[in-house]
């Protein structure tokens, strides 16, 4: 799939988010430094959309796992919260984890074995208000919305938009856009603000050129990946098409 990938004036971006990172990490802080880990997953249908989400942390003064729904919520609806958690990697949040006193973080499997409290998520099938219009030369067209809590550095989109000229402008909508060309593919997406300084999208298009759609996952990962370290909270994932 990293074949035939645009470099210049197009985003590249890799197929795969990369080893470790199966589960979503954070580090929660505070004036003093970290104060703990977040680790989630959410549920996913067959074509990708989200209908659930499993949270689970550990604070170095509790001294104990939790499993929190309402945290998954507050991370997404509390401004102040968000402020104080940061997407990390696996090695990122294993080196804290270990600086805290908590020993070796659990494997992925032990981890997803602490969700106990399971927040379902709405979910409806793709609204289709007409027939999807699908180009010469490919088998189906989707499209998907990534949308995401707060907004992005935008200086940590590198890899996956070209930035548009005035996207610091609070006014402007698409700050970025980007592609991903395979021999039978082709991706496109933009980086949207919905409210300034409160909620961004990543609204994907895909022209898939067989009946397979295992491209899309990787990716719809990688974007909601690097839109994560840049500083957004993912909420959810929509398909429309």
């Amino acid at each position: 799939m990293t074949s035939d990938i645009h470099r210049r004036g197009r985003a590249a971006v890799t197929a795969a988010p990369g080893p470790g990172a199966a589960l979503d990490y954070y580090l929660i802080s505070s004036g003093t430094g970290a104060e703990g880990v977040v680790v989630e997953e959410f549920a996913l249908t067959g074509d990708f959309r989200t209908v659930g989400l499993d949270t689970a942390g550990w604070t170095a003064a509790e001294g104990v796992w939790w499993s929190s729904a309402a945290f998954g919520r507050a991370m997404r609806e509390d401004p102040g919260l968000r402020t104080r958690v940061r997407a990390v990697s696996r090695p990122e949040a294993e080196a804290a984890y270990r600086d805290l006193g908590g020993g070796e973080l659990p494997g992925e499997t032990r981890l997803r074995a602490l969700f106990h409290d399971h927040r379902p998520l709405p979910d409806s099938p793709p609204l289709r208000l007409n027939p999807p219009r699908v180009p010469d030369g490919f088998h189906d067209t989707r499209v998907y919305r990534v949308l995401f809590a707060g907004e992005p550095h935008l200086s940590r989109l590198a890899d996956v938009v070209t930035l548009a000229v005035e996207a610091e402008d609070p006014q402007i909508r698409v700050v970025g856009t980007g592609e991903l060309r395979t021999a039978l593919d082709v991706f496109t997406w933009d980086v949207r603000r919905i409210g300034p300084g409160t909620a961004c999208s990543v609204d994907l298009t895909a022209h898939l050129g067989t009946t397979s759609d295992e491209p899309l996952g990787p990716l719809l990962r990688r974007l909601t990946t690097v839109m994560r370290h840049a500083g957004a909270v993912p909420v959810t994932v929509e398909r429309f098409s």
